[in-house]
């Protein structure tokens, strides 16, 4: 039997450790911060610790004598997990930490791209001086984005239009970021604002070569509309085709160039990316643009991917381990899928923590829905809060409407005094504003250059 450690609690890792258990002759153990019902119940042995503590994490591995470790979260990928990992001999088909900082570091991700003249790039600006920062705002007339350059768990950029109002906004929320360390480190990343309809493409990589998954879309904002704050994000839905409804097969095709030539500068760099990376991108009139790298699965787009997946997961994962991507044919299921988080009451500003949640699973599977738990805590045989996200339920079906009916029949499931969910995530009004969108941002800059 294969030992196979999956590192983190959340619902991503709670999908990737289904994933695992669809091998055959594996067994698997977890590290997770919280207890993640779902985890422990497909689980030989876990351990409850923190995933940064590389020590802690190293031993267990040593420990059990596990033979491979998938790391779900970004933050013990900055930690230097899989390089001490490595160290002791045992192998991980997660990023280094100096191949990771296409994540950890969004000044050190936007240098790579100019430097190896990477398409999708934008303006951008690296700035640890708020007056270097508000000349280089004024020169693009406010209309940019403003991120920290380090982790904030997608929760610290802020954009024109949605977060601050012109110049004076952005230039506080830069003085903010670089005065209080936000992402732990005194500078900020100011970028041209983008225009269009974001997406993600997750794709596996050896070093050498990655192969595309189908595209998805995440809801970072809380409430429906887009409206409210950012959060880790509320839902995410992908296409039985593998595109969605407002790009065509141009624009994945070169989305995936962009990623694959990212792949190739970090090999350049001395540091290949083994693992799973993701670009969370933005479809404009000229094309996909590069928001931000990561060096993971999408939470919560594996969600969306990993039950399609036909393939046998640990063989992939070994694969990129050892740069032998090219031998395997990835097969997915060709369905629609929506998933939707269930979150704690208050989340994205103050959650509502030690809340008890009911949770039907009998009658979400006959719903045909899937259930993938998130941050909770189990006590005894009861489920409560915790200040992230708690759970998600995702539909599936050969239609994306019907899918989306599915994951709602699943949410009936859920009980809770102090839930949320955001209902309108694949709903087919959403998804016609999003076609309409970018139909018009497109028409807007033709005319634009008709007009010239």
């Amino acid at each position: 039997m294969e030992k196979i450690l999956v590192v983190g609690g959340g619902a991503r890792e709670h999908a990737i450790c289904e994933a695992v258990c669809r091998s055959e002759n594996v067994e698997l153990y977890s590290i997770m911060h919280n207890l993640n019902p779902g985890i422990e119940r497909l689980s030989i042995d876990y351990l409850l610790a923190d995933e940064t503590n590389v020590e802690e994490v190293v031993g267990y591995a040593v420990d059990k004598k596990i033979d491979l470790v998938i790391v779900g979260p970004e933050a013990p990928l900055e930690a230097g997990l899989v390089d001490a990992l490595e160290k002791k001999g045992v192998k991980s088909s997660s990023p280094s930490k100096k191949a990771a900082m296409v994540e950890t570091s969004k000044e050190w991700m936007r240098g790579l791209m100019k430097k190896y003249k990477i398409p999708g790039s934008v303006e951008y600006g690296c700035f640890s001086r708020v007056r270097d920062a508000k000349r280089f705002i004024e020169n693009l007339g406010g209309n940019v984005a403003v991120k920290p350059v380090g982790l904030t768990g997608g929760k610290g950029v802020r954009v024109a239009g949605d977060h601050f109002r012109g110049v004076e906004g952005a230039v506080s929320y830069a003085r903010e970021v670089i005065e209080n360390k936000i992402g732990g480190v005194a500078k900020v990343v100011i970028e041209e604002k983008l225009e269009g309809e974001e997406f993600t493409l997750q794709a596996f990589s050896d070093g050498k070569m990655i192969i595309p998954l189908p595209a998805v879309q995440d809801h970072k904002r809380l409430l429906p509309g887009d409206r409210g704050p950012n959060t880790g994000g509320m839902g995410s839905y992908s296409c039985k085709d593998g595109l969605l409804p407002f790009m065509n097969k141009d624009d994945y095709e070169n989305a995936s160039v962009i990623l694959q030539k990212i792949v190739e500068s970090l090999r350049k760099e001395g540091c290949e990316y083994k693992g799973v990376i993701y670009g969370q991108f933005m479809l404009t009139a000229d094309g996909p643009k590069v928001v931000e790298i990561n060096a993971r699965f999408g939470d919560p787009e594996n969600m969306n991917i990993l039950p399609l997946l036909e393939s046998d997961y640990v063989e992939i994962c070994h694969a990129m381990v050892e740069g032998t991507l090219s031998r395997q044919r990835i097969r997915i299921k060709n369905k629609a899928t929506v998933c939707k988080y269930v979150v704690p009451e208050g989340y994205g500003v103050k959650s509502i923590t030690d809340s008890r949640i009911e949770v039907d699973e009998k009658g979400i599977e006959e719903t045909g829905a899937k259930l993938f738990y998130a941050s909770v805590n189990k006590k005894g045989k009861t489920i409560y809060t915790t200040s992230s996200r708690s759970l998600a339920v995702v539909g599936i079906s050969d239609d994306l409407y019907d899918a989306e009916r599915i994951c709602e029949q699943g949410l009936k499931h859920v009980k809770g005094e102090h839930i949320f969910i955001r209902h309108d995530i694949g709903s087919r009004e959403l998804i016609e504003k999003r076609i309409r969108h970018m139909e018009l941002i497109r028409k807007t800059v033709l005319g634009a250059k008709v007009d010239e």
